[in-house]
């Protein structure tokens, strides 16, 4: 009689605890006894992983950081090399935390493991030779959109687009009504999100700019009110400090973004994830990115794509205004936004249709994948 089915899975942060525990939920469907091993977050241990050490310990972020704990972050993946080549699972999954997986999954590839490497770094857009590395570590790549599927296809690395979990959460219709009641907000103002960003660098050069814009905004559309959603309470005490002096009509939220959107007409949002929310929740929006001037160099050289904004690359064309750097005024800001409170039907209409080919019940899809691979289909 063959043992259970077992499956290492390693997450670095609660994005991948997120999607570890819906695969593990779609895997356990279809194989109730499976045993799961790695390392994990709260919800992936609720779903029955064990973990050979906390997630908190692979959740780095930024380069002095990395570099000031990077004796031990070897020597953990060293160290889980060893205990996941003992335990011999019949796959391993590295879910995104590509530093820290993808040289996990060339060991374990090289001593037999069949290895999966679910959700893409961002090969397609800058340092693409990092694919080679990714060929050779990973058996299969789990993407969540489809243009990145297509590179992996270009360069001969086996590869499934999957879904993105977020589309198969995100109702296709936000109910606008129900979301301003729950926010206690008007039912017939207009309403215009802002969305500088979650971390504190981001918010520090887009938060000003953003409060700038709502005013000249306000000149434009009078009665236009806003809402602010607030990541943690440093951004929520940063965002504070920044509107004291203004007179704004704006309601600054304790997380509840996707609150946000829903209720709203349009969203002045800072490039990143929160930009697929907004399609998804069918919202107008204008994206805006500053970084340090040397970084914009460094990464205008770099970066081989045409767009910033995941809505532009999804629709392979230019359905968002994108305004970046020195184009970032308040001024044009408020004059790019200002017509979409009431007239973004082009790009609503250009969102409904990757809503849809993003809902692929993505857990399910990626559970299909890694059973096949492993043989246990």
């Amino acid at each position: 009689m063959s043992r259970p089915l077992r499956v290492a899975l390693v997450a670095g942060e609660a994005s991948g605890d997120i999607l570890g525990s819906g695969l593990m939920q779609a895997i356990k469907a279809r194989h109730p006894d499976a045993e799961f091993i790695g390392v994990g977050g709260a919800r992936m241990e609720a779903e029955g992983l064990k973990s050979y050490f906390p997630m908190e310990r692979l959740a780095v972020m930024g380069l002095v950081e990395v570099l000031g704990r990077l004796f031990e972050l070897l020597g953990r993946r060293r160290q889980l090399a060893r205990d996941l080549i003992a335990a011999q699972p019949d796959v391993f999954i590295g879910i995104d935390a590509p530093d820290f997986n993808l040289g996990l999954e060339l060991k374990l590839r090289r001593a037999g493991i069949k290895t999966v490497h679910y959700v893409s770094p961002s090969v397609w857009a800058w340092r693409q030779k990092r694919v080679l590395k990714i060929r050779e570590a990973c058996d299969l790549m789990l993407t969540l959109f489809p243009f990145e599927a297509q590179f992996y296809d270009a360069h001969q690395v086996p590869v499934r687009f999957v879904g993105h979990p977020l589309a198969d959460a995100i109702p296709q219709q936000a109910d606008r009504a129900a979301a301003r009641e729950a926010l206690d907000l008007p039912q017939d103002e207009p309403v215009v999100a802002l969305m500088p960003g979650s971390r504190g660098g981001e918010v520090a050069r887009l938060g000003e700019l953003f409060l700038d814009a709502a005013i000249r905004l306000r000149s434009l559309r009078p009665g236009v009110r806003f809402l602010l959603p607030c990541a943690t309470p440093e951004r929520r005490e940063q965002l504070e400090q920044m509107l004291a002096g203004r007179d704004l009509p704006l309601t600054l939220l304790n997380g509840r973004s996707h609150e946000a959107l829903a209720a709203c007409d349009a969203v002045l949002i800072a490039s990143g994830t929160a930009t697929l929310e907004a399609l998804l929740y069918k919202r107008p929006m204008v994206v805006a990115y500053r970084v340090a001037p040397l970084t914009y160099r460094i990464l205008k050289r770099l970066v081989k794509s045409p767009y910033i904004s995941l809505p532009n690359l999804l629709a392979e064309r230019l359905l968002v205004p994108e305004l970046i750097q020195e184009a970032a005024t308040a001024e044009a800001l408020a004059q790019a936004v200002a017509p979409l409170i009431d007239g973004g039907q082009v790009q609503t209409e250009g969102f409904d249709v990757i809503h849809r080919a993003l809902r692929r019940d993505a857990s399910v899809s990626a559970a299909d994948a890694v059973l096949k691979l492993a043989g246990r289909d």
